[in-house]
């Protein structure tokens, strides 16, 4: 390419980029919003992982406290408190992962079908709204609806003669993570739903015609048509999932767990905030989370790779 050819693309560049920021200033400076948030509370981080590799002390500062370098991060290891975060974290997650990730994707297929507009709204609505309210706002819910014997789910469960006494929903372990699994799954399933009907609406017409066509009905045209239709969309949300095995929310825990169910509770979050705030061990608390990311970038890319061996276009 001579220069004078070189010279006259960069200028069109240039110029079709002023005109771009000329005609949309007002979604680049909406744009900037969001950015400067990531920037402020994700990167702007970054500095602070450097107490992972130090003996940290608040009253010192980073430039008084002492380099330990890996000497944490073995500690934390030999920890047998992390071993039991862990482990719930890893367990439960996977859980998560099993009950909730396929529940969008069947609610997405039923309300794709749905032909009456009003009902599909309305079960649209109140699908969507537990998104939006705070683990403490459900958590308090849930501590009242599921108490074991003035509840409203054990009093109605009790007079209809299903149960002879109260369930403790939410006071021993192994109902408790049971509850523990569904609240979450109906908490999130109404977002990820909105993803996969956003991905069904890309899915061309004409295909359904065809099938209607060649006699195919409602369940054929879902598994034949919409499912594969959509299947990179699933992928990419399973691929996202996956880096959050290792992850854990300490509101859901904190406002849905008590003393009596502490055995498994106990996850990486609640772990990082005794550390970290009720014990002062902020260098611990930071290596565990420097440990729980480093992990979920290893998955990402290892169920980016699976994905693209078999054949899908994966999420990097």
């Amino acid at each position: 390419m001579s220069k004078s050819n070189a010279k006259n693309k960069g200028y069109s560049n240039s110029a079709a980029w002023k005109s771009c920021l000329k005609r949309d200033w007002q979604l680049y400076l909406l744009l900037l919003i969001p950015l400067i948030l990531v920037i402020v509370f994700s990167y702007g981080a970054y500095p602070g992982l450097r107490m992972a590799f130090m003996d940290y002390k608040p009253a010192k500062g980073f430039d008084g406290s002492k380099w330990v370098g890996f000497d944490t991060f073995r500690k934390v290891f030999k920890d047998a408190d992390f071993t039991r975060a862990i482990r719930n974290s890893i367990v439960f997650n996977l859980l998560d992962l099993l009950v909730g990730f396929p529940m969008p994707i069947i609610l997405a297929l039923i309300l794709n079908e749905l032909r009456y507009q009003k009902f599909k709204k309305v079960s649209q609505t109140i699908l969507y709204l537990p998104h939006f309210l705070s683990w403490a706002i459900i958590g308090s819910v849930a501590l009242t609806m599921f108490k074991p014997s003035s509840g409203l789910v054990n009093v109605a469960l009790m007079q209809t003669g299903i149960i002879d006494q109260g369930i403790p929903f939410l006071n021993e372990k192994w109902h408790w993570a049971v509850t523990y699994l569904l609240i979450g799954v109906w908490q999130g399933m109404g977002w990820g739903t909105i993803l996969y009907l956003a991905a069904i609406t890309g899915i061309s017409g004409e295909l359904y015609e065809a099938a209607m066509i060649d006699g195919a009905n409602r369940w054929q045209r879902m598994l034949h048509i919409t499912l594969p239709g959509i299947r990179s969309t699933i992928v990419t949300l399973l691929i996202m999932n996956l880096g959050r095995v290792m992850g854990s929310n300490l509101e859901r825990l904190t406002s849905l767990g008590n003393t009596q169910v502490k055995e498994f509770q106990y996850q990486l979050a609640v772990y990082i905030f005794n550390k970290g705030l009720g014990n002062n061990k902020f260098s611990q608390a930071t290596a565990v989370g420097l440990f729980q990311s480093i992990i979920g970038v290893c998955l990402v890319l290892i169920s980016d790779r699976i994905a693209k061996k078999l054949g899908e276009d994966g999420l990097l």
